[in-house]
């Protein structure tokens, strides 16, 4: 229960690894509101834990974020975890810079940093007086080149230069900021991106690129959230931490 009664917002926490760590935080302890605008399956995940709380939100939408955040201001009156897990990869549309149309550019920008922008910008009020974590999703695409995703690269190689000035800005709160870096998590995202291209070769891949040869579970990331959410990284500020089974080592994600 190392995350014990800590309110804990989670974005995209409906599905994917945000599932994973909703369910984490709150068999931790956690007070979880998810947002999310998945309502089906945020509503399925608040009925199953006494501790989840649902609002569906557009994190691409500053109004619909600051509604979500007055609930919680209004609920709980403080924010000690703000877990920017929400992001779209948009597969066959998102592409080389030159084919992406602007409006795909736009709606991946929008979701992916965006909502970082949106979310954190009303969570920082409430964690200021008590301090808190801010935990933000990168990817392999952050920190090494990922070809065919200009728009999911770019939201990712900001998210981790963000994280870094958000360190900078708030540590003298004791707000941390912090990011993941996953890489090869099975999620219907990850089939989307590669499992489901006739071009992948799934094979290479476990064999040449990942040194755990296997597939990581949305599992390990949520480990490695709850971890960085509890007071065991109270020292941890500014830091990427890739959760990748040692992919990014290589420097690439890809058969060149």
């Amino acid at each position: 229960m190392k995350l014990k009664d800590k309110v804990s917002v989670i974005t995209g926490g409906a599905a994917g690894i945000g599932e994973a760590g909703s369910r984490r935080f709150a068999d931790e302890g956690a007070k979880v509101i998810i947002l999310d605008v998945n309502e089906a399956a945020g509503k399925a995940l608040e009925a199953q834990y006494e501790n989840v709380w649902f609002i569906k939100t557009d994190i691409s939408n500053e109004n619909s974020v600051k509604c979500a955040f007055d609930k919680v201001a209004e609920k709980y009156g403080r924010v000690d975890v703000l877990y920017n897990n929400a992001s779209v990869f948009l597969g066959g549309r998102d592409g080389i810079l030159g084919d992406v149309e602007e409006s795909i550019w736009k709606k991946v920008l929008s979701i992916n940093l965006d909502g970082i922008y949106h979310c954190t910008k009303f969570a920082l009020p409430l964690m200021k007086e008590n301090g808190g974590s801010i935990i933000n999703t990168a990817s392999s695409a952050g920190v090494v080149g990922v070809p065919g995703c200009a728009a999911y690269t770019a939201t990712k190689g900001a998210t981790v230069t963000l994280t870094r000035s958000l360190a900078v800005d708030y540590g003298k709160y004791n707000i941390r900021t912090n990011c993941i870096a996953p890489a090869a998590i099975e999620t219907e995202m990850v089939k989307e991106s590669n499992l489901n291209d006739p071009s992948f070769d799934n094979d290479f891949f476990l064999r040449q690129i990942t040194p755990l040869k296997r597939w990581g579970k949305p599992e390990d990331v949520a480990a490695l959230a709850a971890f960085l959410a509890s007071d065991d990284a109270s020292y941890l500020n500014g830091v990427i931490i890739p959760c990748d089974g040692g992919i990014t080592i290589n420097g690439t994600v890809n058969k060149m």
